[in-house]
């Protein structure tokens, strides 16, 4: 099989830019994942970022981990656990108004730094979204104009942490999924692995490289661009030894976003208008109930309330 995507973004500014466009293209069309170097964001702030994510974890919700797993007898599971993970999180929102300040036991320095990561990241999944632009040959800013609601989009933070799990076969990191959303940028632990993406049939690593921020499409993405690109299964299988990090942050469509496949990418080579038209906030109450199974049947669901 092919080697995972690895972009060096440095070489969007010289004469390899065509050919890093190109390993961006495949890697939407036929990855649903890949793995970004050099992207501008400060190494200090995000050695900043773990660091600080791992002592909140280690003082505030290691106990209450430990606490969920013995109320629930999970060490000593001897069948396949399907109705939960096992991840310690949290959640921040950043657009389209942050709950920064209302989140408990944060550290005011462990606060700021996540606004500042935030802000990058915001900045990065803009960029990309042009990039994505430029590869579909939509106008610059379509894709990010698609997401906006009447506030702009929605952009929110998922914090976790994966602790050594004693029965890895029997209980998942997290079960496999697509993320509902539109570019998700993720922050993962660099010396321990887990996170895998289905493709062809198989579970394929994501590998853990240091100072990397690793991107994927959302459902969302797929929708605007009419399948071209698609979203993607992954999960994160837990490890026996070693506690993992992960920060994932999502630009999502706004609630009252309207999503529905660019008409330039509809009839082109042949291609029809085959995804619905929605609501994002519809598309969420859907996926809330149905996150862990297959994509096509919520497509299906959104084109049937269309249709109604």
């Amino acid at each position: 099989m092919e080697s995972f995507p690895v972009i060096n973004m440095e070489k969007m500014s010289g004469e390899e830019r065509e050919a890093t466009m190109g390993v961006i293209r495949d890697a939407c069309e036929n990855w649903g994942f890949f793995e970004l170097l050099n992207h501008g964001i400060p190494h200090e702030l995000m050695d900043t970022v773990e660091r600080m994510t791992k002592e909140h974890y280690k003082k505030c919700m290691e106990q209450r981990f430990k606490e969920l797993v013995a109320s629930k007898a999970l060490e000593g599971v001897q069948a396949e656990v399907k109705d939960m993970d096992w991840e310690s999180t949290f959640f921040l929102r950043h657009l389209p108004v942050s709950n920064i300040s209302e989140i408990p036991d944060l550290e005011d320095d462990y606060r700021n730094v996540m606004k500042e990561f935030a802000k990058r990241l915001e900045k990065l999944a803009e960029e990309l979204l042009d990039l994505l632009c430029e590869n579909l040959g939509l106008e610059k800013g379509y894709l990010k104009r698609a997401l906006c609601g009447s506030t702009g989009p929605t952009f929110g933070t998922k914090v976790s942490n994966y602790p050594p799990c004693p029965k890895p076969d029997l209980i998942k990191g997290l079960r496999a999924h697509t993320d509902a959303g539109g570019i998700i940028l993720l922050f993962q632990d660099d010396r321990v692995s887990g996170l895998q993406l289905l493709k062809d049939g198989q579970w394929v690593d994501v590998p853990p490289i240091r100072h990397s921020i690793v991107i994927n499409i959302g459902d969302q993405l797929e929708v605007i661009t009419n399948g071209k690109y698609k979203s993607v299964m992954h999960r994160v299988i837990a490890q026996t030894d070693g506690a993992r990090m992960s920060i994932a942050s999502f630009y999502n469509p706004g609630a009252d976003a309207l999503i529905y496949p660019a008409p330039a990418l509809v009839g082109k080579g042949g291609e029809e208008d085959t995804y619905p038209k929605f609501v994002f906030e519809e598309y969420m109450k859907l996926y809330a109930g149905l996150k862990f199974q297959a994509k096509e049947p919520r497509f299906e669901a959104m084109k049937a309330i269309a249709t109604a």
